[in-house]
């Protein structure tokens, strides 16, 4: 039984999506909310388009009648957590408590929201995060396929971010997602615990939200067997017990290593036996044979074991769907032992020295003109150069830190025939000379129509930078005054701030995830952050 809130709190929805057609049904499953002075709807909302690579704006119909706007911000393909990522700190300005996250394949039932403000209401401050209930619904004429039933698991799932409220000073005192994380797996999990250990309690609510089985391929259980890597993450960032610290039962892992030492211990045999009995050493090869011949027997059992596991709960003979789910479950039961072996090693070897999140900073990449000079339009005389106010005191602060500096720059007027590289050159020189030598210069000499990978919005500039630094991009911030500086830093995976100027356009300050009033400021929010992470709530500076 719920009661109605003695106060109100405020929150914004932010949605990561790669463009699935269950994204419009859930804003209008939004827009049918029935909300008031009690209950009220989100401030704003921020769907994070996430498909890779440059495409057609998502299109999204909003009624006019709803109280809240719906604007969509780029995440550039590189995964939910930097999608989620992007939104929230987007969605800091507009002044909002909390972030209710919501998976683009979800449906709002009557009552969600007004579900949601009794929730939020319900948390004391030592609350961080409040999770909404999850109904999957299943056939009721027969029993559900293998795909349903993990789909289903998410109605048992700890802290799942299909419906999940986070605390806006609870993401801010972790850092938000852990962006190395590439699937929608263990990011949530992730994210509870480093919640915790920030002090934050986490509860279940009591709202409810649909989440229907999105439709899948045959193939589609071999896939997510690439979450394994994302298991070896966890236990590297979180110790051996991760599982018991974050709720997540243990799966069948040890039986899949046993199953590939069965297969390895086949294929070793019948190599053995080849070349004794090439060699003429019968002996050798029945020995060999006869272990080969006991691997063989070995796989076969626990492949069987595996697929009637899986098939138990299944559909039964006679159902429609009984034949197809049999020849999936046959194909994939043989191949994904193997598959989750290989990609829990593969994430073993490529974290085996991953830290704690947020990684620190070690590169500052600055715009050039407008951020670190005043902007002379297709300007090749260096005597025209002028710093921006605190430039020189900004540069030289990041270089006390002992951290790299680098310059990224469009320079379209080469591309254009308005200027050559030497006068270029000559006044990058003078820049070089005003505020002392750079790590890396970054130019892109191209047209706009040119549709080149490095210049800005694209992450070309900013990917070559860190190449050159022998840095990670997620180590460089990008400081710059404009859109295009941000997106291309979000595109390559780096973090940014946005220093605007008259010519920076509203809606480029709104998205922006991380906004300073200055130069000055800016070098301030990066250096002055223990984590090292810009902290400046886009919008706080009005």
């Amino acid at each position: 039984m719920t009661t109605a809130p003695t106060e109100t709190a405020t929150y914004a929805v932010v949605i990561p999506s790669v463009g699935r057609p269950t994204l419009q049904w859930l804003l209008d499953t939004l827009s049918a909310q029935d909300v008031d002075a009690r209950h009220p709807g989100p401030l704003e909302v921020v769907v994070v388009d996430d498909r890779r690579g440059d495409v057609a704006p998502l299109q999204l119909t909003v009624p006019d009648t709803v109280a809240w706007t719906v604007r969509t911000v780029r995440g550039y393909g590189r995964g939910p957590a930097a999608a989620r990522n992007r939104g929230w700190r987007a969605a800091r300005r507009s002044g909002a408590e909390w972030i209710a996250f919501l998976d683009d394949d979800v449906e709002l039932p009557a009552g969600w929201a007004q579900r949601l403000a009794e929730d939020l209401a319900a948390c004391g401050p030592e609350i961080g995060a409040t999770q909404g209930r999850i109904d999957v619904p299943l056939p009721d004429t027969r029993r559900p396929t293998d795909w349903e039933r993990n789909t289903a698991s998410l109605q048992d799932a700890d802290w799942a971010t299909a419906d999940m409220a986070y605390r806006v000073a609870a993401l801010e005192a972790v850092s938000g997602f852990d962006e190395r994380f590439p699937r929608a797996y263990r990011e949530d999990a992730d994210l509870a615990l480093r919640v915790r250990r920030a002090g934050w309690q986490l509860v279940r609510g009591e709202r409810r939200i649909t989440h229907p089985v999105r439709p899948a391929d045959d193939l589609v259980s071999l896939r997510v067997q690439a979450g394994n890597a994302d298991d070896a993450l966890m236990r590297r960032l979180h110790g051996p017990d991760w599982r018991a610290a974050a709720e997540a039962p243990r799966g069948g892992f040890a039986w899949h290593v046993a199953t590939v030492g069965a297969l390895g211990v086949t294929a070793a045999g019948a190599a053995t036996a080849a070349g004794a009995a090439a060699l003429g050493r019968r002996s050798g090869a029945r020995t060999a044979l006869a272990a080969a011949g006991t691997g063989a027997a070995a796989w076969g059992w626990l492949t069987g074991r595996f697929l009637m596991l899986r098939m138990g709960p299944g559909p039964r003979p006679g159902d429609p769907e009984f034949l197809p789910e049999l020849s999936r479950m046959t194909r994939t039961s043989a191949a994904i032992p193997v598959a989750a072996v290989r990609h829990k090693l593969r994430g073993r070897w490529r974290h085996r020295e991953t830290g704690p999140w947020p990684v620190p900073v070690r590169a500052v990449l600055f715009d050039r003109d407008g951020t670190l000079v005043h902007d002379v339009p297709y300007n090749g005389d260096p005597a025209k150069v002028e710093l921006v106010p605190g430039a020189e005191e900004a540069v030289a602060a990041v270089r006390a830190a002992g951290l790299a500096v680098g310059v990224v720059s469009n320079q379209s007027g080469i591309g254009r025939g308005l200027l050559t590289r030497a006068q270029v050159d000559a006044v990058n020189a003078r820049v070089a000379e005003l505020l002392g030598p750079f790590d890396t210069w970054q130019l892109c000499p191209h047209a706009p129509e040119d549709r080149c990978a490095c210049r800005k919005p694209s992450p070309g500039m900013v990917l070559a930078a860190a190449a050159e630094l022998g840095v990670q991009p997620a180590e460089c911030v990008l400081i710059g005054d404009i859109g295009a500086d941000v997106e291309a830093a979000q595109a390559a995976g780096a973090r940014s701030v946005l220093v605007p100027t008259p010519v920076t356009r509203e809606e480029e300050v709104a998205a922006a995830p991380a906004v300073a009033a200055t130069l000055t400021e800016a070098v301030a929010s990066v250096l002055g952050t223990p984590t090292g992470r810009p902290a400046v709530p886009a919008g706080a500076r009005g």
